[in-house]
């Protein structure tokens, strides 16, 4: 009876914190869309807001990290358990460090607009893939919330459209700086926004990894599993 109370228990503390990092999960979504509006209009108000908003996102990562502490200290979990805490810990600091790329979105949005610029034609490319990035960074935390590990495969595999629009993107501004020099400052700010997205959906496709290491033991990280798996599928 003591060790069915203590596991029973282990489940209660354990969803309570998967339940806490879905919240956070939805703060730093709020706070990637609010910096691609922020980028798109240039309003350096809104800048400022989301920048001290990074403030929020860090502390949920000190206080689950510390609360994944204490529940490998008091529960002592094995097997499948302790793997599930490591990898939420994983997806915890993953999800600070989206916070932190929407945070330099924000900055390179408040510095345009100091330096008086507009967005330049890029803009509209730019956009297509923060949607791309924002799909999946959503549908990886369904995945999580879930344990859906055939959706987590389907998704690290979209990771590669981001990554493609990514050079698109770079191909674009660099040409654009090359036929006009006076637009060099603006298109390198595009660029790091772009840079920045990217960075969001490798956060994101590492989210859907964790969840196909939580269901079958096993870590995927700089392998081709998710193509292979598919492949089987069809």
């Amino acid at each position: 009876m003591p060790s069915e109370h203590s596991s029973r228990q282990y489940e209660l503390d354990l969803e309570a914190i998967r339940s806490k990092v879905l919240l956070m999960g939805g703060v730093v979504e709020k706070q990637f869309q609010d910096a691609m509006i922020c980028f798109r209009n240039l309003n350096e108000h809104e800048a400022d807001r989301i920048i001290a908003a990074d403030l929020e996102v860090n502390q949920m990562e000190v206080a689950l990290d510390d609360a994944c502490s204490h529940l490998i200290v008091k529960r002592q979990p094995a097997a499948n358990d302790l793997r599930t805490v490591m990898a939420t810990i994983k997806a915890i600091t993953d999800l600070e460090r989206i916070g932190d790329e929407a945070t330099k979105i924000a900055r390179a949005a408040r510095t345009m607009h100091q330096r008086g610029m507009t967005p330049i034609a890029h803009e509209e490319i730019v956009r297509v893939m923060a949607d791309t990035a924002a799909d999946l960074l959503h549908d990886a935390l369904d995945a999580f919330a879930r344990l859906d590990e055939k959706q987590a495969t389907r998704l690290i595999l979209q990771d590669e459209i981001i990554d493609h629009e990514f050079r698109s993107v770079m191909r674009n501004v660099i040409t654009f700086m090359m036929e006009d020099p006076r637009t060099i400052s603006a298109s390198l700010d595009t660029l790091w926004v772009a840079k920045a997205i990217e960075r969001i959906g490798d956060h994101a496709k590492n989210i859907a990894e964790y969840v196909v290491y939580i269901v079958e033991g096993k870590d995927i990280r700089h392998t081709d599993y998710a193509t292979t798996k598919q492949s089987e599928i069809s």
